[in-house]
């Protein structure tokens, strides 16, 4: 637990920029610049980010016992185990050859949860958590998250080649930065990400929510020693444009994995700011304190034509959820509108309208 009295929530957290909603537009106008032009490329429309899965896996979600009164908060408030949905993907909104490395993401959906709902997912009994493997978002507000999805609409779906010539490139500078000390979150958004193991990694929410009565970010680690020993591992991407699939499809079949999911509160809003998404919160101020733990049997992870239609009815958002997990700060307020306007294009445009499960058994 952290050392200092963890920030108890109020509305008053948040600043709302007075060009918010100018900056809405221009975003929604990049998502739509995306979903047009990968659905006319595919005939199929996909996802304007994090379009290309890697893996989907079902498993359970357990709530740990007799958490103190500070983490007993939201669907954490009373222990229980729940069925749960994981998708692993990478950043980009357009389908690439796994050459071009970018940074690796997780969608966790947990079933069966109570509690008063966010605006949007009224009647849903699921909680959505979208996490990355960085700390912290790669654009502090939502002005700069609509500058770099600008830049990244431009090129969506064009020019693979050169995406890969750059990749290789971005990946030699990003390495030498690192190797110094230092890194790029642009660099790796546009290619530059060390071609890691999925499984292996650790993945974070890396914007702020709230957490019942507190603020906080949230993570999930990888515990189980089939997936650990993964950590820092580079998968050999040469040729293989589904390279990801492939090593994420081997591993689930034969270890499975366990995960713990972790929550860092907020205790200090000036050093942990609320709209700046690029800050990473200080570890040793406020450590990541377990509260739940992700359970995935072994199984199949993708089968081609089976996989392909789960993935299609699948929607993640972070406002997928319950009002005592309400996402705070403007990214985070900029991906409201934004994520329902990806699954409903996806879904007019495919035939098939998003539905939430309420057990794993729907799924396809």
């Amino acid at each position: 637990m952290p050392s200092k009295q963890p920030v108890r929530f109020d509305p008053s957290v948040e600043t709302i920029a007075p060009d918010e909603q100018e900056t809405l537009k221009t975003l929604e106008g990049s998502f739509q610049e995306i979903l047009e032009t990968t659905s006319q490329d595919y005939g199929h429309a996909v996802r304007s980010v994090h379009a290309k899965a890697h893996g989907i896996a079902r498993g359970t979600f357990t709530v740990a016992d007799d958490l103190p009164a500070e983490l007993a908060q939201g669907i954490f408030a009373r222990p229980g185990t729940h069925e749960a949905v994981i998708r692993i993907s990478t950043n980009a909104g357009d389908i690439l050859d796994d050459s071009v490395s970018l940074p690796r993401g997780l969608a966790l959906k947990v079933l069966d949860v109570e509690g008063a709902r966010l605006p949007g997912s009224d009647g849903d009994t699921t909680q959505d958590f979208i996490m990355v493997n960085g700390p912290a978002f790669s654009a502090p507000d939502a002005k700069a998250f609509a500058k770099n999805l600008k830049l990244l609409a431009k090129t969506t779906d064009r020019f693979e080649g050169v995406k890969k010539a750059m990749s290789a490139t971005f990946r030699v500078v990003e390495s030498a930065l690192e190797a110094v000390g230092g890194q790029s979150a642009t660099l790796q958004t546009l290619g530059g990400a060390k071609p890691v193991h999925p499984l292996g990694e650790t993945y974070y929410s890396q914007t702020p929510f709230r957490y019942g009565d507190y603020i906080a970010k949230v993570a999930l680690f990888p515990v189980s020693p089939g997936i650990t020993r993964l950590t820092g591992d580079t998968v050999d991407i040469t040729s293989r444009p589904d390279a990801l699939r492939e090593v994420v499809r081997d591993e689930l079949i034969e270890h499975g994995g366990t995960w713990e999911f972790r929550v860092q509160l907020n205790t200090d809003l000036e050093t942990m700011p609320i709209e700046d998404a690029s800050v990473v919160w200080d570890e040793a101020e406020s450590p990541f304190v377990t509260v739940a733990t992700l359970e995935i049997p072994p199984q199949l992870s993708w089968e081609h034509g089976v996989t392909d239609r789960t993935d299609d009815a699948l929607s993640y958002s972070i406002w997928h959820g319950i009002t005592a997990h309400q996402p705070l700060g403007g990214v985070n307020r900029a991906r409201n509108e934004t994520y329902k306007q990806s699954a409903d294009f996806r879904g007019n445009f495919n035939g098939c309208p998003m539905h939430e499960p309420t057990k794993l058994s729907e799924l396809a």
